[in-house]
């Protein structure tokens, strides 16, 4: 058996969701793929797909194996790329993941820059606010905000990510100014939609946290959505800097409390070990030029401190 062959056969019938559209992909039979994969799955003694006649899906050691053949492949694939690039070139195509608002705000505005600089780079951008798996999606570098998890991905810290209760002149106006964290209470809160249970602000200042159990008139999923609400007075927000900073310098959002520093987290959770904002990249994109060009050009554009927060208090 072709374990190579084997191996690129059944990811490709993976990624296409079958054996006929994974075969005309590469120009190829579909008797082929049937029997490089029926020969994998004979050499592992199991079943990796479930076929009918209408679909072919993943069994529960298909879904083990996939990931790990993927990543095989995409080594290789990488491997081969650096050998004929070279170790100092900058060119072919860069697969980058951002968060949405993240995105639109701070990185769409600077990405003609980075192409104008680096012609030979094609950028191929996914936006989503939820993290992907770098290997299994092909993913180059992905930018994340918040706290990290453990993993075995290459971090590089491009900016703190700092959170402002704040809230529009008007609503202050109507309803008072807080002054201790726990006057967050008898106020209208706007404040994210959790699946997984509770979560209250956490007002941190000198090492010192207080726990406070928030509510008002909306909850949503989107930072955006909470931003846009505060701005028509309709209450307050734990909201990053990245997102409400121009808010707060053209005075249309008001920080309060501004002495503490605020996070979102499950009561009784521990403080978050590092909430920045973070580029991620497998270890075996380390070498790539065209990563770190990314990695760096986003760095330098953000600045230390980073431009949203120049103008802001604390």
């Amino acid at each position: 058996m072709d374990m190579f062959a084997a191996l690129q056969a059944f990811v490709a019938v993976v990624d296409e969701g079958g054996f006929a559209p994974a075969a005309r992909r590469a120009g190829q039979a579909t008797s082929s793929f049937t029997r490089h994969v029926d020969a994998l799955e004979a050499a592992l003694g199991t079943r990796l797909l479930t076929r009918t006649t209408r679909q072919v899906s993943l069994t529960e050691a298909g879904e083990a194996y996939y990931p790990r053949a993927r990543a095989i492949l995409d080594t290789l694939a990488e491997a081969n790329r650096t050998v004929r690039e070279g170790p100092g070139a900058a060119r072919g195509l860069l697969r980058v993941s951002l968060p949405v608002s993240f995105a639109r705000l701070h990185v769409t505005p600077i990405l003609p820059a980075f192409m104008a600089a680096h012609p030979d780079i094609t950028l191929d951008v996914v936006v989503t606010d939820t993290p992907l798996d770098l290997a299994t999606q092909r993913i180059d570098v992905a930018v994340r905000l918040g706290a990290l998890d453990s993993s075995s991905l290459v971090a590089r810290r491009l900016a703190p990510q700092r959170r402002l209760v704040c809230a529009s002149p008007a609503y202050l106006a109507a309803h008072g100014t807080p002054q201790v964290p726990q006057d967050l209470a008898d106020h209208a809160c706007l404040t994210f939609a959790f699946a997984d249970g509770e979560r209250r602000w956490r007002l941190t200042r000198d090492g010192q946290h207080e726990w406070v159990r928030v509510s008002g008139p909306l909850r949503a999923n989107h930072a955006d959505t909470i931003r846009e609400t505060a701005l028509a007075g309709a209450g307050l927000v734990l909201l990053p800097t990245w997102l409400v900073g121009e808010d707060v310098a053209q005075g249309r959002l008001r920080p309060v409390l501004a002495e503490w520093h605020g996070d979102i987290a499950r009561p009784g959770a521990p403080p978050p070990g590092d909430p920045g904002i973070h580029a991620l990249y497998l270890a075996d994109r380390r070498g790539m030029s065209k990563v770190r060009l990314l990695v760096d050009f986003l760095a330098e554009s953000f600045g230390t401190p980073p431009y949203w927060e120049r103008c802001l208090p604390g």
